[in-house]
């Protein structure tokens, strides 16, 4: 696999500090016992944070593959969809 871009990486960098910002969030909402449903909204608006984190980096990652190696002989499919399941 293809070693990551710190200059793709800032968007994913930020959405991943918001989710860390959110899921302090979360935190204070369980320590103040918040309602039941304002605190799954908010976790799972973390959980999709992080999720589409993951996937852009994988994207990233399929793109820099394919860039460095436009026939893609070099792309091991089987890891990609390993990767992108482990997301699922």
């Amino acid at each position: 696999m293809t070693e990551l871009r710190p200059e793709d990486m800032a968007p994913v960098i930020n959405r991943i500090k918001r989710a860390q910002g959110q899921l302090g969030g979360v935190l204070r909402m369980l320590e103040e016992g918040r309602d039941c449903e304002d605190v799954v909204t908010q976790l799972a608006a973390v959980s999709r944070a992080l999720d589409r984190a993951g996937f852009a980096i994988i994207a990233s990652g399929l793109r820099q593959c394919l860039a460095d190696d436009p026939t893609a002989e070099g792309l091991d499919t089987k890891k990609m969809e390993k990767l992108f399941l482990s997301l699922a």
